[in-house]
């Protein structure tokens, strides 16, 4: 398993909401959902995404945008339309003075708009995730990734469009999938792209050492690796692997398990019911009192406190880490 695709393979989308917006001009939206990641798809016309915090972009016909959240933005026929409608958090909608807009707006299944014979269709694609396996990839996200219908080559978008007003049996769970794969293809080809300033991980997995490192460590969190065991799979000395893995990656071989291996438990913590315990043997733990000391060490909180939501003391910040120089981090510790 590649890093790309693991790191999307834990906080896939459950129940995503999804709908197909057909408008007329003039029209614009105001976005304040609080989602963790949208994906727009241009099908038919064109829109213009404005974001509180970059330029405005223009999609135009097989566009994806992909915007991250939570921050908010307007979407409109005009880059400088005032808002009419405000999407809340739940896909709740209404205009800026509070008057309800689900009904009066409605198309049908899974369809919005104010004309159901608009100029101009998208479909959006709202992941309300709070899985924390993707934080590594969110972080490496600009506000506004736009990928040209030239730049993207993207089969699934028809389906999509076909499939997204469909009511039958499963279709939400085959919606769902759908758009894993439009976002996972998007993701692809925005990381191929010589500006789009990948994450070090990501240009890692091209180096034939650290790479093959990053996927031992993927594809198996649990493992009891230690940067010996790790270097003689990559059949490299334990110091050049510590040295060209922090060099390339940006933080040492066990730093990088350590965070992988909490991001899983995160998400384990919150989306079932299985015993501390259990989650810590499940990513690599000797038990809850190693997962607990090292989860309260990096982030702040207990286990526990995680899955009750409760916020860190210091904001939210991740504790700093103190790294041995073989690279192993807090070395008195487990990873």
């Amino acid at each position: 398993m590649d890093v790309l695709a693991g790191l999307l393979d834990g906080p896939r989308a459950r129940g995503a909401f999804l709908l197909r917006m057909v408008m007329r001009p003039p029209w614009s939206v105001r976005v304040e959902d609080e989602a963790t990641l949208c994906v727009l798809c241009m099908t038919k016309g064109e829109a213009w995404i404005i974001p509180d915090v970059c330029e405005p972009v223009l999609l135009r016909p097989g566009d994806v945008a992909i915007v991250r959240g939570p921050g908010h933005y307007t979407t409109a026929d005009r880059a400088d339309r005032e808002p009419t409608a405000l999407i809340g958090p739940g896909g709740t909608c209404h205009t800026l003075q509070g008057e309800p807009l689900a009904e009066s707006m409605s198309l049908g299944v899974r369809s919005w708009g104010n004309d159901p014979a608009g100029s101009s269709t998208m479909l959006v694609g709202t992941y309300q995730m709070k899985g924390e396996v993707s934080t590594r990839l969110l972080d490496a996200l600009p506000d506004v990734v736009h990928l040209s219908a030239e730049t993207l080559t993207c089969p699934l978008m028809p389906v999509l469009d076909e499939e997204i007003s469909r009511d039958e049996p499963g279709q939400s769970v085959m919606l769902d999938r759908i758009l894993d794969l439009v976002l996972v293809a998007a993701l692809r080809t925005w990381f191929s792209r010589p500006d789009a300033a990948a994450p070090a991980w990501y240009r890692a997995m091209g180096d034939p050492v650290v790479g093959q490192a990053l996927r031992l460590m993927q594809d198996d969190p649990s493992y009891p690796w230690t940067v010996a065991s790790i270097a003689d799979k990559c059949g490299v000395s334990r110091a050049g692997l510590a040295r060209r893995f922090t060099d390339l990656v940006g933080e040492p071989p066990m730093a990088y398990l350590t965070g992988l291996r909490l991001a899983l438990a995160a998400d384990l913590l919150r989306d079932t019911d299985a015993t501390v315990e259990a989650v810590a043997r499940k990513v690599g733990y000797s038990g809850s009192f190693a997962l607990s000391a090292a989860f309260k060490r990096v982030r702040g909180i207990s286990p526990q406190e995680h899955r009750t939501g409760q916020a860190p003391a210091n904001g939210g910040l991740p504790k700093p880490q103190q790294h041995s120089p073989e690279g192993r981090s807090d070395a008195t510790l487990e990873p």
